[in-house]
């Protein structure tokens, strides 16, 4: 029902319009009983009424609202997985999480100043003027990259250089003498892509193997045959794949050079994506513990809000193999 205000619930649970207010933004330290509490709660549901994020900011100065800025990655399977269990551990708060997903055309202080939001995570470094005008007004910059200063260029991250480390050990004890790394195609994973590049690469030199081949490969067959030829000739027996989508497109390569893997040729991906274990062969994949950095994450949050003294322990990277057949 269109415009619906807490004065149409108000009337109909018999109650005032502060008392509606009071129930349904959660507001403590006022005696009502829980018989209002449900019948109030029951009429908002039947009548289809919520509270106003945006009246609840100007009454407070601040929203319930935690905005998340996102650079223009892909978003795929693994940073759903990490923003939805956010938002999961953030609601039981009575937090929302807000994100801003892709390439910013205005500026960012357009966006803050629209949402008045109550703290905000940088998935990457803000610039410092960026982070002042926001500590100038009050909100919190929390959690992430968004409040660290980082040099140019940026170190590289040491979970993606783990990840890369494991793919190469895992393919060097299975008995790959010279390794491949299939490269992503999308421009905006580039960073990701050469921190998991580099953390193969130390680990090539660490065994004694060779400088690893590299080769992009498009998530198509045609493209990935190619790749896998051009491995053949160079003799590479064991590709580590940047993901789970780009090792899929070098199975399928394999399969149109008429090569078998694990015998001609062990891949492993990074992810463990559904379509891993379903793959022919089955993927042998990175798995990322993304539910405990979210928690993690969440944690960070919190104690920033509640200007805790106590913050979390780091829960280290999470990177387990998940062994298929595939490697």
């Amino acid at each position: 029902m269109a415009g619906i205000t807490s004065a149409d619930v108000a009337r109909e649970s018999g109650v005032s319009r502060t008392t509606v207010s009071y129930v349904l933004t959660g507001r403590e330290g006022v005696t009502i009983s829980e018989e209002t509490r449900r019948r109030v709660r029951e009429t908002a549901a039947r009548l289809g009424y919520a509270p106003s994020a945006a009246a609840r900011a100007l009454r407070t100065g601040r929203s319930d609202l935690v905005l998340c800025i996102l650079p223009d990655w892909p978003v795929g399977p693994v940073m759903e997985t990490l923003l939805d269990e956010l938002a999961d551990e953030l609601s039981g708060r009575g937090l929302t999480v807000l994100v801003h997903h892709g390439r910013r055309t205005r500026p960012l202080a357009d966006l803050w100043r629209a949402v008045t939001p109550r703290a905000v995570i940088g998935f990457a470094p803000f610039s410092d003027e960026d982070l002042l005008m926001m500590r100038q007004a009050g909100i919190q910059v929390l959690g992430t990259l968004g409040e660290e200063h980082q040099p140019d260029p940026a170190p590289p991250s040491e979970t993606q250089l783990a990840i890369g480390a494991l793919q190469a050990r895992h393919l060097a004890a299975g008995g790959a003498r010279r390794l491949g790394y299939a490269w992503p195609t999308d421009p905006r994973l580039e960073d990701f892509a050469r921190d998991r590049l580099l953390g193969v690469q130390r680990a090539c030199a660490e065994l004694g193997l060779p400088e690893p081949v590299v080769h992009s490969v498009a998530l198509d067959a045609p493209a990935a045959a190619t790749a896998v030829r051009a491995w053949r000739e160079q003799e590479v027996t064991g590709v580590a794949a940047y993901n789970d989508d780009v090792a899929l497109a070098v199975l399928a390569g394999l399969r149109a050079e008429g090569l078998s893997c694990p015998g001609d040729m062990r891949v492993v991906g990074v992810d463990d994506v559904p379509a891993a274990a379903l793959a022919a062969p089955p993927l042998t994949t990175v798995a990322q513990s993304i539910e405990v950095q979210a928690r993690y994450l969440a944690a960070l949050v919190l104690a920033d809000l509640d200007a805790s003294a106590d913050k979390p322990e780091p829960p280290g990277d999470g990177l387990r193999l998940v062994e298929r057949e595939s490697g």
